[in-house]
């Protein structure tokens, strides 16, 4: 499968603050990549400059292999930010202003409206559009020029439950089109449901990268239950094969690489422990993002 873009240590000091140190990894061509990071973790800064917005202190990238190039930029539709539409235009004719600017044609305007679902509101003003929409809009408008990847920055940010519900079906859409999606997001859950691949960043760092079933499948996660939580974690702390044990509300949660029930619970009876709740759950994306980016 060929690589949409290839990173290779790339760099960005600001002054004394060193915003992305030897950052590498590849993004597949008709992959979802979400870049997750706290904030200050280099996720905008790593777009800008793959975007030619920042230009890096140091290492590289290629574009389908070749350095960036005006051509390349013609491929790629970018949202780093929400696009300042005119409120009293309609849709079709914000977008004929951004036609004329990106020098593409305006027969791109009916199929972007109808992939971001807004083709049956084509004519009503941008005020009159909810928060979700006016994201889908701007997604629209990412995509005319048919780009071959998209390039977004917080595309769910301050969104009601229903509106990143829109956004999460329209980038799976656009995926399954074949349009390659890079996206950063804090929201977590989102990106787990909708992106093939991640890259975890810290404080400029990259901590892991791969494909988001391989990046979970590193650990298992056991919850437990027993009359006596205390004790309980106590007991599990000393058993071999848990890397981490975590109290949660009423649960401790048993961290490992390969934990067996049988043999856990096998362990705690040994001890005169009885277990009241023993369950195998998959490890979340936010619980691999929280180990990997606590405060050690």
């Amino acid at each position: 499968m060929e690589n949409i873009i290839r990173i290779q240590q790339l760099s960005k000091n600001f002054s004394s603050i060193h915003a992305l140190q030897q950052v590498s990894f590849e993004v597949p061509e008709g992959s979802v990549m979400g870049i997750l990071g706290p904030n200050g973790s280099g996720k905008t800064t790593l777009l800008s400059i793959i975007l030619d917005v920042l230009k890096a202190s140091s290492g590289s990238y290629e574009w389908l292999s070749l350095p960036s190039s005006n051509h390349h930029r013609t491929q790629i539709g970018t949202l780093l930010e929400t696009p300042n539409f005119y409120h009293y235009l309609s849709a079709v004719d914000n977008l004929k202003i951004t036609a004329a600017i990106k020098n593409c044609s305006t027969e791109d305007i009916e199929p972007a409206l109808k992939l971001v679902g807004l083709w049956d509101r084509k004519d009503s003003t941008f005020q009159t559009y909810s928060l979700g929409m006016k994201q889908r809009l701007a997604i629209a408008n990412a995509l005319l020029g048919k780009p071959r990847v998209l390039v977004l920055d917080e595309p769910t940010n301050g969104m009601d439950p229903m509106g990143i519900s829109e956004i999460r079906t329209l980038i799976k859409s656009l995926n399954q089109n074949g349009t390659t999606i890079i996206m950063a997001s804090h929201l977590l859950d989102e990106v787990e449901k909708v992106c093939t691949h991640v890259a975890i960043l810290k404080q400029g760092h990259l901590l892991i990268t791969g494909p988001v079933q391989e990046v979970l499948s590193q650990e298992d996660c056991v919850e437990v239950k027993a009359q006596n939580l205390e004790v309980l974690q106590q007991l599990l702390l000393q058993y071999s094969a848990a890397k981490n044990v975590r109290m949660t509300n009423d649960t401790v949660m048993i961290y490992g690489n390969v934990l067996d029930l049988a043999h856990i619970n096998q362990y705690c009876m040994q001890q005169g422990i009885i277990l009241t709740h023993l369950l195998q759950k998959r490890t979340s994306l936010e619980a691999k993002f929280i180990e990997l980016t606590a405060e050690k």
